[in-house]
């Protein structure tokens, strides 16, 4: 059966992708084999065909057979090497090094009549046969931007082979709101609104992974884009708008619960948190407002934490004492917050 499925693969010019999360053993591999174009990034294992039957003549043919549509299929020799020696109640699973080594990724260009003639085929999923702080701190909270905005200005098409087309170009992107997806900026730039922001991350044919937008209404000068390379790490920020674009071999996002300290709500100026320090000494590479608060973020015991300006100190607290006038100091408090994308939407 397996080989009956990888020939018509075959015959209509698939592609074949196993996704991160994925696993192709055994009859499998024919189908995975059998596509025009084809990449790993989950789990590809191969082995002896097995049989009850001692049948010899018949055994004999069938890997013949198995041979012989292999090697229809471009198969790297050194592959069926591995599978015809592996035994039945065993599974070679190829490590990144052999995927590489053995050419089991093939790009369209790289199969002669294959994809690259044959303009948009659709691909398949092989599955087992047989079983910144972007957004400036201090900022005040503004209207959000609607995603039918941001929805009807995003732009479409460029030329890739199916499995890019899969696996790299975004087909959506997750939005979410209060969420900074802080750092790995590759470009800043001052735009009118978010649905702006978003299709000058797209037009980046994929060097840009995420964006968020400020939507503090009081940013009159300066970028309030920041188009990033990688989601970056989440940060809480009540004026932050952010997406994050997702190609066809990712799933939507899940809700996930961090601790937060929103510079918008949750910083004080001139305010001591008196005791409760997590340590008799301040912390030693916060020598910033903004590097202690993400410092406190990342510490699991920190609930709070107090910046003295004229010492360049930052103490981490694991407990909150009762707030008191501190010139030049800089409070925070933080608060678990869950974040799950406000909708997701489809560029297709």
């Amino acid at each position: 059966m397996g080989l009956l499925i990888a020939d018509d693969i075959h015959q209509r010019k698939l592609a074949t992708y196993i996704p991160s999360d994925s696993k192709c053993f055994s009859s499998c591999a024919f189908v995975f084999l059998a596509g025009a174009e084809r990449k790993v990034d989950g789990a590809l294992g191969v082995h002896q065909i097995s049989s009850g039957s001692p049948d010899l003549v018949g055994a004999q043919l069938a890997i013949s057979d198995i041979i012989e549509v292999l090697n229809r299929f471009g198969t790297p020799i050194d592959v069926m090497h591995i599978m015809f020696k592996t035994p039945p109640d065993d599974m070679h699973v190829f490590t990144q090094d052999e995927i590489g080594r053995y050419g089991l990724n093939r790009t369209a260009s790289e199969r002669s009549g294959g994809l690259a003639s044959s303009g948009q085929a659709p691909i398949t999923t092989t599955q087992p046969l047989d079983g910144d702080e972007g957004s400036d701190e201090q900022q005040q909270t503004s209207g959000q931007p609607t995603s039918d905005s941001l929805q009807a200005s995003l732009p479409r098409d460029t030329a890739l082979s199916p499995i890019e087309e899969f696996t790299r170009r975004p087909n959506r992107v997750a939005i979410y709101t209060g969420l900074d997806l802080f750092g790995d900026d590759i470009s800043s730039i001052r735009v009118d609104d978010a649905a702006t922001c978003a299709k000058s991350c797209l037009v980046m044919e994929g060097q840009c992974k995420a964006f968020t937008f400020n939507t503090n209404p009081r940013l009159k000068k300066g970028p309030n884009c920041f188009l990033k390379s990688s989601a970056g790490r989440a940060d809480g920020n009540s004026v932050a708008f952010s997406g994050r674009f997702l190609s066809g071999a990712e799933a939507d996002p899940s809700a996930f619960t961090m601790g937060v300290i929103d510079p918008q709500t949750a910083l004080f100026d001139n305010v001591d948190l008196p005791g409760g320090d997590l340590s008799r000494r301040p912390h030693q590479s916060a020598k910033t407002p903004l590097a202690c608060r993400l410092a406190c973020v990342d510490e699991a015991l920190c609930i709070a934490f107090t910046y003295i300006k004229a010492k360049r100190e930052c103490w981490l607290k694991g407990a909150i004492g009762s707030p008191i006038f501190g010139k030049e100091m800089v409070s925070g408090v933080k608060k678990l917050e869950t974040f799950s994308p406000a909708k997701v939407i489809s560029l297709d």
